[in-house]
């Protein structure tokens, strides 16, 4: 093809090959050194692919295009890293990879100066200084500053997922994805913290670790001013705001703000519990919830009360904990505006006004308005003691009993009478003791309304009507 009437020269063309030429393109004035190097950038252009493969026919418009394409056929990768001895096809991509060894960046940016390693991350970059757009979607009129980001749009529509992982099959829409998931094989973890060591599979990982040490939250909700050190965190928070549930349930219709919190509900409906405890074979439906199980285990309390140094195993049981402190009563009943420090509670809470008990054993069909009330009470049938004294190794079903229990060894009394200062080691003991002082007597009997200031005394005069309706 005649690219003649596109080229624009300052110097005759027959000394083209001379360092002090130029030559610029008619259709966008970018000047080159060499008529070649303007040739080549024409196709750009006019649309011509004139280097075709030879294998399967597909056409590039620069010739080292072709060359990086020949190698997937050939698998061929003849260039070798001499520092991690990674292979590539390509002497150009072994340039560019020797820079995250050398952590050269010879490109710089102009306006901020800004570095970096290749030129194309300079190019993205100034896209973001000149806030162009020139990529857009024919479907959704979206628009990108590269061709790259519109390609990945685009498969939201496709579903195309060209990339396949060789060990397990699965594709995935984009290369990146493609790369981090071939880490769950590898188990390869090369970002390192020089803080406290923890290894990461991600780059982007550590940089949101390193937020846990240096307690930086960029990014700030614009509407209460709260700071998050990630930004799908801050998202996620927005949509508490925005009162936005984009997540459905197929089997329920019930709706929900992340998509995480569906794919839980989700192991509801299928009865999925995919994480197990390697210590004790308990399984649970959630990974978050198998860490905190763990701690149990390693006895593991990372999550520090800055106001009382109190230590917790779990971030959420510190937050309910933090209410203590601030007092803070959100939750609010509609029927007797009780107020409650989480939401739990209030919904424990309303159960006693609807009387609703929807948990049940399977044993003996007996309901309950909260899951620890049945657990404990499947106990009973089970004959399960999992709570052990660690001084006599007697058995308890449930935790507040073997804290009891411990004061019998520890000869605490912690419940002290603030009228005679007599102490009692169980708070139970202490409201029997009080009544004493203020002869009251709770306890009535429905047959002769005499008094009693405990219910194993009423139980004894019970019996006294009980033998009278024998002798009747």
């Amino acid at each position: 093809m005649d690219f003649s009437p596109y080229v624009n020269s300052r110097h005759d063309l027959d000394v083209h090959d001379s360092k002090k030429s130029h030559v610029f393109c008619e259709v966008c004035n970018k000047g080159f050194s060499k008529t070649s190097h303007l040739i080549r950038h024409l196709h750009i252009h006019t649309g011509e692919k004139p280097f075709v493969c030879e294998v399967c026919n597909k056409s590039f418009s620069q010739s080292y295009s072709l060359k990086e394409h020949v190698s997937i056929h050939t698998k061929e990768k003849p260039y070798v890293c001499e520092m991690c001895h990674k292979c590539f096809s390509l002497s150009g991509k072994l340039k560019k990879h020797l820079r995250t060894h050398t952590e050269e960046k010879p490109f710089v940016c102009e306006i901020c100066y800004k570095v970096f390693s290749q030129r194309s991350d300079l190019k993205r970059h100034l896209l973001i200084h000149t806030k162009e757009k020139p990529y857009v979607c024919k479907m959704c009129n979206k628009s990108f500053s590269q061709s790259s980001s519109l390609k990945k749009h685009l498969r939201t529509y496709t579903k195309e997922k060209p990339y396949v992982c060789e060990i397990c099959s699965k594709c995935f829409s984009e290369t990146a994805h493609l790369k981090v998931h071939m880490q769950v094989h590898t188990k390869e973890k090369p970002y390192v913290c020089e803080i406290c060591n923890k290894v990461f599979s991600q780059r982007g990982n550590l940089k949101r670790h390193l937020r846990v040490h240096t307690k930086e939250k960029p990014y700030v909700c614009v509407m209460c001013n709260k700071g998050f050190s990630d930004t799908s965190n801050l998202k996620t928070h927005l949509r508490i705001h925005t009162m936005e549930k984009a997540y459905v349930c197929e089997i329920c219709n019930k709706f929900f703000s992340q998509s995480s919190s569906l794919k839980e509900h989700l192991r509801a409906h299928n009865k999925e519990e995919p994480y197990v405890c390697e210590m004790c074979n308990k399984i649970f439906s959630r990974t978050a919830t198998l860490k905190e199980h763990l701690r149990i285990h390693t006895k593991e309390n990372p999550y520090v009360c800055e106001i009382c140094n109190k230590v917790f195993s779990g971030n959420g049981v510190l937050k309910r904990h933090l209410l203590i402190h601030t007092k803070e009563k959100p939750y609010v009943c509609e029927m007797c505006n009780k107020g409650f420090s989480q939401s739990g509670q209030l919904k424990e809470h309303i159960r006693t006004h609807t009387k609703e008990k929807p948990f049940v054993c399977e044993m003996c069909n007996k309901g309950f308005s909260r899951t620890d009330t049945l657990k404990k009470h499947l106990r009973t049938h089970t004959k399960e003691k999992p709570y052990v004294c660690d001084m006599c190794y007697e058995g308890f079903s449930r935790n507040g009993d073997l804290k009891r229990h411990l004061r019998i060894h520890t000869k605490e009394k912690s419940y002290v009478c603030e009228m005679c200062n007599k102490d009692f080691s169980r708070n139970s003991h202490l409201k029997r003791h009080i009544l004493t002082h203020t002869k009251e007597s709770p306890y009535v009997c429905e047959m002769c309304n005499k008094g009693f200031s405990r219910n194993d005394d009423l139980k004894r005069h019970l019996q006294i009507h009980a033998k009278e309706e024998i002798c009747l």
